[in-house]
């Protein structure tokens, strides 16, 4: 693979402008290559032409500097191939390079089709993944998932859905190595670009080589009397050729020994090599992009600890990986080069099929074991590229400071969705331990995408990943939200049913946590106005006397009342609107209970538009 990796990359420019600019140099690139291909084709061709124009000329007039010339341009033709072949992987590397900077530029342009959304981690019963958008069309995932191998996915969604409550050095250790490889924009791109086409499954990975692993081969290759048999027969073979074509020795010898040579190696090594072949065949397209990602990790030169870890890792003088995924593709490309013609020439001429079998042999005893490991630092490693990716991306985005505390801290200022962008509306916010608050508003004021900025951004920071704010200053607690509670019809759940499970559960979850934010939108939400007031004021009338912090909004203004009754526990917020001709929306949060509601004014102005378009 060439080498595209500068330790120091261009630095300051806004990302659009340099994957425009990438985009542009790439382009002009390939198009010199693509011309330079089709120069060696018309090259290619005339160098044959010439070659059997050369030896028709011998056959005619048996001239033998015709007979040399043919060569020559034989040569030639040899060395434009090459040529061209390297021509074209270059270029292929390049249309890599270019899509992942086009993809890149999609993202920022709000196109995020190019990349998996992760619908397979969706949850509901999860603590907080769904009702935060952490997975799915237009997600969190969505926008963050770079991801080469599905291993790297599944580490990626694991950590965006980790309930484990992280220490702060881990998250520094993660926010080191994602500010370090975000500075890396050439790294990444080629690492990125392994990936272009199809992601490669590890799972199927992985299933394969445990196959290798568990497959029973003869020991009888890796024995040293066989190794020393085999060079002596080699040897023999050779001397007596040499004796049949320059001695008194007749050639049927070494023919003789030539088919003795090549019937023991069937009757030893055929059915093994089958077996091998038939299993690890099966990974042989992946396997280059594997070389090639392990080639990009372990030269990088990272200096980050959790970067240095996963070199480490892959680099050891006794379990180098690259050295063990080299070896694996240099013998499944030879068994792929094994064919019904070339097999007992090939044993005849230097015993291939034995040397396949102990190369094998060697392999599976020396580097086996470690496979599963290398596989998860590979996924590791992709992961982290996506995260730091997505830092790249947003450099208007800051570092939560984390607060070494037993209670929950959450101080937020300038606080907004980062699916908003330049649209957002920012809002100051302070969470005070064991403290609720109730936040009232009309719909679509904004209630709910403020709920899910505290929630994500919490995800985010604790992630090791930049949010979205001017200041973010968190203490580390568990997190539970429920804003999208659903029936489940197939198992005879109702949706009051539902709800109500997914508050026991959000009970059972706070009793095993030391402290908890519990983000939710509206309490009880399916039965009647009264019993839903009256329940609601249950429920946080009994969980205020576990560890719990919570946010609560709702539509109902009487809930607000528990402010008087419990002010040194719970707090009045709102999204008010401005009623006139038309509604304002501010999206600015204040102290207070909303006082203007827009659903009765917005359903009349429905019925007057509908009722005089079909009076008209």
């Amino acid at each position: 693979m060439k080498k595209i990796i500068n330790n120091t990359d261009s630095q300051g420019s806004a990302p659009k402008q340099l994957y425009t600019e990438r985009i542009k140099t790439l382009t002009d690139e390939i198009t010199q290559l693509n011309k330079h291909n089709h120069l060696f084709i018309v090259l290619e061709l005339s160098a044959i032409a010439l070659a059997i124009g050369c030896i028709v000329a011998y056959t005619m007039w048996s001239n033998v500097a015709a007979l040399v010339v043919a060569a020559l341009f034989i040569v030639t033709y040899l060395a434009i191939r090459w040529k061209d072949n390297r021509n074209r992987r270059l270029s292929e590397e390049k249309e890599n390079l270019r899509s992942v900077y086009q993809k890149e530029l999609d993202y920022l342009n709000g196109d995020f089709c190019g990349f998996l959304s992760g619908e397979q981690y969706v949850n509901p019963y999860h603590e907080f993944s769904l009702d935060l958008d952490i997975f799915g069309p237009q997600s969190l995932f969505n926008r963050i998932n770079r991801t080469v191998t599905t291993g790297g996915s599944d580490f990626l969604a694991n950590e965006l859905a980790e309930t484990r409550v992280r220490t702060i050095d881990e998250i520094k250790k993660r926010r080191e190595v994602i500010h370090e490889l975000s500075e890396r924009e050439s790294l990444r791109t080629a690492f990125l670009a392994q990936g272009c086409g199809q992601q490669i499954n590890t799972a199927d990975i992985m299933k394969a080589l445990h196959k290798v692993q568990q497959l029973k081969v003869s020991r009888l290759a890796a024995h040293r009397f066989t190794y020393f048999a085999a060079i002596v027969s080699i040897f023999v073979f050779y001397g007596l050729l040499v004796g049949a074509i320059f001695g008194p020795l007749s050639g049927t010898i070494p023919m003789i020994w030539v088919l003795i040579q090549i019937m023991v190696v069937y009757f030893l090594f055929g059915r093994t090599l089958k077996r091998i072949n038939q299993i690890i065949n099966i990974i042989l397209p992946r396997l280059g992009t594997y070389v090639n990602m392990i080639m990009l990790i372990v030269t990088s030169d990272l200096k980050s600890n959790e970067a240095h870890s996963i070199i480490s890792q892959l680099s050891a003088e006794e379990q180098d990986a690259l050295k063990s995924f080299q070896l694996l593709k240099g013998i499944i490309n030879d068994l792929d080069r094994r064919n019904e013609v070339w097999i007992p020439l090939s044993d005849a001429l230097y015993l291939a099929d034995y040397f396949i079998v102990r190369r094998f042999l060697l392999w599976q005893d020396r580097y086996m074991l470690h496979i599963d490991e290398w596989i998860a630092a590979v996924s590791h490693f992709d992961a982290l590229v996506s995260m730091a990716t997505y830092r790249y991306n947003e450099p208007i985005a800051t570092d939560a400071e984390l607060v070494d505390s037993d209670e929950v801290v959450y101080e937020a200022h300038g606080i907004y969705h980062p699916f908003l962008g330049t649209k957002a509306v920012s809002n100051e916010f302070t969470i005070s331990n064991e403290h609720y608050y109730i936040i009232t508003g009309a719909n679509m004021a904004g209630k709910s995408t403020f709920l899910r900025s505290i929630g994500i951004n919490y995800v985010l920071a604790t992630c090791g990943m930049p949010v979205f704010a001017k200041h973010l200053r968190i203490s580390l607690f568990s997190l539970f939200s429920s804003m999208r509670t659903t029936d489940d019809l197939a198992h005879g759940i109702s949706y009051f049913n539902a709800e109500l499970l997914r508050l026991q559960q959000l009970i059972k979850t706070c009793q095993q946590n030391r402290h908890t934010l519990i983000i939710l939108d509206e309490i009880l939400k399916g039965t009647n106005s009264l019993d839903k007031l009256n329940g609601s004021r249950l429920f946080l009338q009994s969980v205020s006397t576990l560890p719990i912090t919570g946010i609560i909004a709702t539509h109902d203004l009487e809930l607000s009342k528990m402010q008087q009754e419990y002010p040194a526990r719970f707090h009045n917020y709102c999204f008010e609107i401005q009623l006139s001709d038309e509604i304002t929306y501010t999206y600015k949060l204040s102290e207070g209970v909303a006082r203007n509601q827009n659903a009765t004014y917005l359903l009349k102005n429905i019925l007057k538009t509908s009722l005089e378009y079909l009076s008209s």
